[in-house]
């Protein structure tokens, strides 16, 4: 989640009341009588928020706050499940909300900001879940601004400096480091020889563009809306002398296609990787699996399934994508992906393995394509590790749904914008979504050339690089529940991104030339058409300006 977004003046202070539940449900009300109070989990104090979505009920709590005319207020919450809403109302200018679609496996925060109009003396704060979606945790709620003059829980008190500073994984480029976390703390910053380097909200952080066989100092400081505590003792590093790298096809250009490749056989066309047609660029092979160390992956090649194909041949044939300029991924993840990546042991261990599968298959890189949601703070940990041991050549990509892409406050598109120097591209899945909000805020159905613009619009203006920006979608109707199009569809959606034509009703501000590419699911179900989407798309990719 994102934090604060600025130290608070020493005038300001918390105007929510009972804002930690530390006296029940006082000061709260809750729909439906959807809430209590719990002692677990908590994200400080002895207590926190439980409330409890039902099929027609979303369980919202609220409070309502005094506030002064004419100021600006930050809103947050600390919040743990899935589908959780922050949001105020009756603020005189413009009422403000941010959700989450998850948080993994522990709290995280949402943070939001207004202005109370000329007449405004009060506002009501909610927190809310999805209809039928599990119970939500909400804790340390806060409106930090002027004093409303409503009374309201004290302001916090810098924290103190973290202990515990010790040193992990060490590359010829990278230095990971933990620490303790500090009692009312909502990030840490990260110095390297005295220079802030990093801000991160949990208690892990990977340093990265380091130079090899070098000794660097580093210390950590903790922070909150009162101020930054002072630094932690220093601890010393050495990079390796040498990072592996893995063999590497040629770079990805400038306008790419890419296609997942599916190790089993679920009714689409059989195949080997050398039957995928050139016009793909990436070829992402799905997929890894779980294995019984936290956050680890393996690959094993179905070969059965494959009709008889040799891990063998399988390596050749990712060595002749190379010699062609392609590269090959492992995909993690998918429909039935149970991956876990929610602490730095965890995410120590998923950058490990995948590097390891680099090494041993050849592939290029990882993609992340988890559908149970993932926890920002450690999957950009684990990718970082993994760029900085795979070199300069490393691809990532990402293929989250359309929801996990709908704010940039979202823990996808946090682990995307975090990643963003080392992010090749990242396809959402324009499929099996429903209506969704465009940029423009109106809705949009699946299976239109708007829903594709309008959506893609959303990732470029919320900090992506147009470059890392790709149309994900089925090759065919049997690729995907629902949400196909025809492959002049996607031309048309991808000439309205970058040169502004063949526009549906929504236009785009502004072209974005660069724009990487398109994506599908599947080469195999696209070879159960006669390739026909890799035919017709992959052209027009390839002359994109």
């Amino acid at each position: 989640m994102t934090g604060l977004s600025g130290t608070a003046q020493a005038a300001d202070v918390n105007n929510v009341k009972n804002a930690g539940f530390e006296a029940g449900l006082g000061g709260w009300s809750c729909s439906a009588g959807s809430g209590a109070t719990v002692s677990s989990p908590v994200h400080a104090g002895t207590a926190a928020l439980k409330a409890t979505p039902s099929g027609s009920d979303t369980a919202q709590c609220a409070q309502t706050v005094a506030v002064q005319p004419n100021s600006t207020y930050t809103l947050s919450a600390w919040v743990q499940g899935s589908y959780v809403y922050l949001g105020a109302t009756g603020t005189g200018t413009s009422d403000v909300s941010t959700w989450t679609p998850g948080t993994g496996s522990g709290y995280g925060q949402l943070t939001t900001t207004f202005k109370t109009g000329a007449a405004t003396t009060s506002v009501q704060i909610y927190t809310h879940g999805w209809y039928g979606q599990p119970a939500y945790y909400a804790d340390d709620i806060s409106v930090y601004g002027p004093d409303g003059g409503g009374g309201g829980d004290p302001a916090p008190t810098v924290p103190a400096a973290p202990g515990g500073l010790a040193v992990g994984s060490v590359t010829s480029s990278s230095v990971n480091l933990s620490w303790g976390s500090v009692s009312g703390a909502s990030g840490y910053n990260v110095y390297q020889g005295g220079t802030k380097v990093q801000s991160v909200t949990g208690s892990s952080a990977t340093v990265t563009n380091l130079s090899a066989s070098t000794s660097y100092q580093f210390q950590v400081s903790a922070t909150n809306a009162a101020g930054e505590s002072p630094k932690s003792a220093a601890v010393t590093a050495t990079t390796s002398a040498s990072g592996g790298t893995p063999p590497g096809g040629g770079a990805v250009p400038k306008h790419a296609v890419t296609g997942y490749w599916q190790n089993f056989n679920n009714g689409a066309t059989v195949q080997k990787l050398s039957d995928v047609p050139a016009n793909y660029d990436i070829i992402a092979v799905a997929f890894a699996d779980a294995t019984s160390t936290p956050g680890a992956v393996s690959f094993t090649l179905d070969s059965a399934g494959l009709g008889g194909y040799t891990v063998d041949q399988f390596k050749a044939d990712i060595a002749a994508k190379h010699a062609a300029g392609k590269s090959v991924v492992i995909s993690i993840g998918g429909q039935n992906g149970t991956i876990s990546v929610g602490d730095s042991t965890s995410a120590n261990n998923f950058a490990n393995s995948v590097y390891a599968l680099m090494q041993t298959y050849g592939f290029d890189g990882v993609d992340i394509d988890l559908e149970n949601g993932l926890n920002s703070t450690y999957m950009t940990q684990a990718l970082k590790a993994i760029a900085a041991k795979g070199g300069a050549k490393t691809v990532i990509t990402m293929a989250p749904q359309t929801i996990d892409m709908q704010s940039p406050s979202n823990e996808y598109f946090k682990t995307a914008l975090n990643i963003k120097d080392i992010l090749t591209v990242v396809n959402m899945q324009y499929y099996n979504s429903g209506s969704m909000n465009g940029c423009d805020g109106n809705v949009y159905s699946q299976g239109t050339v708007d829903f594709l613009t309008a959506l893609a619009c959303i990732q470029l203006q919320g900090g992506l690089d147009p470059s890392q920006v790709g149309l994900g979608v089925p090759a065919s109707t049997s690729g995907a529940g629902s949400g196909y199009v025809s492959p002049s569809v996607v031309n048309a959606a991808l000439d309205c991104l970058t040169k502004g034509t063949s526009c549906g009703t929504f236009h785009p501000a502004k072209t974005y030339p660069s724009l990487r590419g398109a994506m599908t699911w599947s080469t195999n179900w696209d070879a159960t058409s006669g390739n026909a989407w890799s035919n017709a798309v992959g052209p027009h990719v390839h002359a994109l300006p």
